[in-house]
């Protein structure tokens, strides 16, 4: 009896029930929108376009797509390895400007850029000696001769190589640009199938992020390109110092200041020895008393 007086209490009140689950429901989807926090196109484009978070923040700018080096690609015959140098060389004495000469001179026949110089001049006078820093871009087909060039200016002190591989990088990159480029594209056919102006306005600023990212990465590839194809040497060029440039006379006030040293340790040593003489003289006077005084005795 218990039971049937609850059911019938319930269909008396099944307006309230329903009106609660309703609630329920709507707050449940609420969190789980503000969950997501993913933004999407309205269904009126055509179908809702599913787009990950990362790649929507990568498409918008927010995260730019960094491409990973260190990929080998063993599949890929043609290879592109970037090289740096740097190299030490020493001329004579006097002979600096004419190094520095035959330098510019390689740049200019091999068609290279000289992007940096830096030359300093050291002491002055007959002491004074130079010694340059440069950066060189060259051709990498003419690398290895240029190379060869520029050791011969001076004597070598130091030469450091590097070769890097990276054919990976360049073909993850190529990889990347088609997939966004394939999304640009999807980007405009929904542009042109959207009908209403907020769908237009959102898919404006997306192919609008979508095209910075593709010349973001499309620079990027330009740059590796650029460092294949010309190759880096950094050139220290540096003039031996004057045989003599570290002889000079002693000043006067060294001399004062050595002198008068020697005679703070000369009085030094006479006080330190002072009560060591003064003990041994007691001690001579004392024998010297009792001998007098045992030969008196025997006379």
């Amino acid at each position: 009896m218990a039971i049937t007086e609850q059911l019938n209490k319930l269909k008396e009140n099944w307006l309230l029930i329903v009106i609660s689950l309703a609630v329920l429901i709507f707050l449940n989807v609420g969190s789980i929108g503000s969950i997501a926090n993913v933004p999407s196109l309205t269904k009126g484009i055509g179908g809702e376009m599913a787009v990950s978070e990362a790649a929507y923040f990568r498409s918008s700018g927010i995260i730019p797509p960094v491409p990973v080096y260190g990929d080998f690609a063993p599949d890929v015959a043609e290879r592109k390895i970037t090289r740096s140098s740097s190299l030490s060389t020493e001329v004579e004495t006097g002979q600096f400007a004419d190094a520095e000469s035959k330098l510019k001179s390689i740049v200019r026949a091999t068609n290279s850029y000289l992007l940096n110089e830096n030359v300093n001049k050291y002491d002055s006078g007959w002491k004074s000696y130079y010694s340059g820093a440069y950066q060189l871009k060259v051709d990498s087909r003419k690398y290895n001769d240029i190379i060869t060039q520029l050791k011969n200016i001076g004597e070598v002190k130091s030469f450091n190589e590097n070769a890097e591989d990276v054919t990976g990088s360049y073909k993850n990159l190529e990889i990347e640009i088609n997939a966004e480029k394939q999304r640009l594209l999807r980007y405009n056919k929904m542009y042109e199938e959207a009908t209403l102006t907020a769908d237009k306005i959102q898919l404006s600023d997306r192919i609008f992020e979508q095209e910075r990212t593709i010349k973001y990465l499309e620079d990027s590839l330009k740059n590796i390109d650029q460092r294949v194809d010309y190759s880096a040497i950094y050139v220290t060029l540096s003039e031996k110092q004057p045989q003599y440039a570290n002889i000079v006379f002693v000043k006067f006030s060294e001399l004062v200041r050595r002198l008068v040293t020697s005679i703070n340790n000369l009085l030094k040593l006479i006080f330190a020895a002072l009560p060591y003489a003064v003990a041994a003289l007691v001690l001579w006077a004392a024998v010297r008393f009792f001998r007098r005084r045992g030969d008196s005795k025997k006379r």
